[in-house]
Formats: C-alpha cells, sequence, structure tokens
C-alpha cells in the first residue's frame, strides 16, 4: 500500500511538471500510465485523471496567476464556449456517431501539429504577430507578460476571436459527446487561431481546465470511480509537480516547448483519426 502511494506520488510529479508546461493537464500522462502499467480499469484511471487535471490546474495557476503569464479575460471568454459546447455535445450523446468527430478533430490536431512545425522554422520570435483586432480590443484581451528566458516583456494582440470560440465550442462538443479532455483543442485555439504567444496559451490553458474539470468532477465522485487510494497520492505529487513546472515553463525557450508539445499532439491527433475509421490501438 505504501509502495503504491510513493510510486502515485512519483508518477503525479511527473505528470504536473509536464501539464503545467504544456497545458495539458496531465492526464494525458496519468491515463495510459494506470490503465497500461497498473491495468486498472479505464472508468477509474478517467476518475484519477480529472483530480489529475484539477491538481495541476490549482498548483500552476498561482504561479502563473503571480507572474501575470496567464490571460483572465481570455480564459473566462473562452471558458463560454466550452460550457456551451459541452452541454450541447452531452445532451446529442446517442444521436450524433462520434466517428465523424474522431476523424474531425484528428485531422485538426493533425492540421495544428504541423503549423507548429512551421512556425518552428520562422525566424522571427512568435509573439507580436497578431493584428490589431477591433473585438479584441473591446473585449480588452490583449496582454503582456514577462518571459524570464528572453528577459524582456512581452505585449501581444489577441485576433480572430470569431475562430477561437469556435474551436472552443469544438472542443466542449468532443469532450460532452466523445468523454476526453480538451487540453491540446485549447492551445490550439489561442496558439494557431488567436495568434497569442505560446506561454500565455499554455498558463491560460491550464486555468481553463481546471474550471471544467472541477465541474465534471462532482459527477465522477458520486459515480464511486474517484478511488481515494490513487487520487489522494496522485494529487499530492502532482500539486508539488505543478508548480515546479510552471516555474520550469517561464525560462525555457518557446522553441524547446514546441519540441515537445508538436510529437504529443500529432500522437493524439493520429490515435483519434484512426478511432474514426474504426482502429484502436
Amino acid at each position: 500500500m505504501l509502495e503504491t502511494a510513493l510510486i502515485m506520488i512519483v508518477i503525479g510529479i511527473l505528470a504536473g511538471i509536464a501539464g503545467a508546461i504544456l497545458g495539458l493537464g496531465g492526464g494525458i500522462i496519468v491515463t495510459p500510465v494506470l490503465t497500461l502499467g497498473f491495468g486498472l480499469n479505464i472508468k477509474y484511471a478517467i476518475g484519477a485523471s480529472i483530480i489529475v487535471v484539477i491538481a495541476t490546474s490549482s498548483g500552476s495557476t498561482i504561479a502563473y496567476l503571480r507572474d501575470e503569464v496567464l490571460n483572465l479575460r481570455v480564459a473566462m471568454f473562452l471558458e463560454i464556449a466550452t460550457t456551451i459546447g459541452a452541454v450541447v455535445g452531452s445532451l446529442l450523446t446517442g444521436v450524433l456517431n462520434p466517428k465523424y468527430l474522431y476523424v474531425l478533430f484528428g485531422l485538426l490536431l493533425i492540421f495544428s501539429g504541423f503549423n507548429m512545425v512551421r512556425k518552428l522554422r520562422m525566424k522571427a520570435n512568435d509573439y507580436g504577430t497578431g493584428k490589431d483586432d477591433a473585438l479584441a480590443s473591446k473585449l480588452e484581451l490583449n496582454g503582456r507578460y514577462y518571459d524570464k528566458n528572453l528577459k524582456q516583456t512581452i505585449d501581444y494582440q489577441v485576433t480572430n476571436v470569431p475562430g477561437g470560440l469556435s474551436v472552443m465550442f469544438g472542443a466542449g462538443l468532443a469532450s460532452g459527446l466523445l468523454g476526453i479532455g480538451s487540453g491540446a483543442f485549447k492551445v490550439i485555439a489561442m496558439d494557431t487561431f488567436m495568434k497569442m504567444p505560446l506561454k500565455p496559451s499554455s498558463a491560460t490553458s491550464n486555468l481553463m481546465m481546471g474550471v471544467t474539470a472541477a465541474a465534471s468532477a462532482t459527477v465522477y465522485f458520486f459515480n464511486g470511480t474517484i478511488l481515494p487510494g490513487i487520487a489522494v497520492p496522485l494529487a499530492l505529487g502532482i500539486l508539488g509537480g505543478a508548480v515546479v513546472g510552471s516555474r520550469i515553463m517561464q525560462v525555457l525557450p518557446t522553441k524547446l516547448i514546441r519540441i515537445v508539445f508538436i510529437p504529443i499532439l500529432l500522437y493524439i491527433g493520429g490515435n483519434m483519426l484512426l478511432q474514426g475509421f474504426g482502429v484502436k490501438l
């Protein structure tokens, strides 16, 4: 029992660090480890994953808020579209054929992965590229943050707000209909469609995932799919890991974060695409 708890704490620390850096919540690490490594039933692994996301969000958001890296107004604005999409997706469960959504979102993730490869080849930095957007200015979504790697304050403009909202609505729809996390979609909506720099995109994604996961956690709790023996040590490890990860992310070069993020994006996209065609890995 003690050995299992210690292993969960170590897994939690690693998942918390990765989740805080990439804005993916850490569930992408915990779920396969618990199912493939420990043979845990997938429904309990997903229940633990929900706790992972909340803990990662809580641990990292404190540091990101203090350092003013995340964009709170963008987070709250996009969360409206995600929540509406999740409600619509839940209502459409059993009506729509999920395989079309798997294919659609798989293609979107793969496209975004290759778009990030293109950004890697750009000589100029990836910030300050957004054009002045009247809607973003009216909603006061533009922001700034201090980049500890570049040692300078970065001002950036948010653009293509409708495009970002559409992706976030789709992310919520897929989450409600397919029961998947949407951390990758949140980063894509801000980084690719709204032209925000990757670091505030990742930080803002961490906050948004915690809000979404907290709403889902109630359902999982009453379903009895959250096992305290697994979830508690995981949460303890993740809280520590997320604080460390939020510190590491701010001093990492954006290029390095993309290099780590791209294969994960392509893996998730390829997996969804295959599931859409009835192939399960």
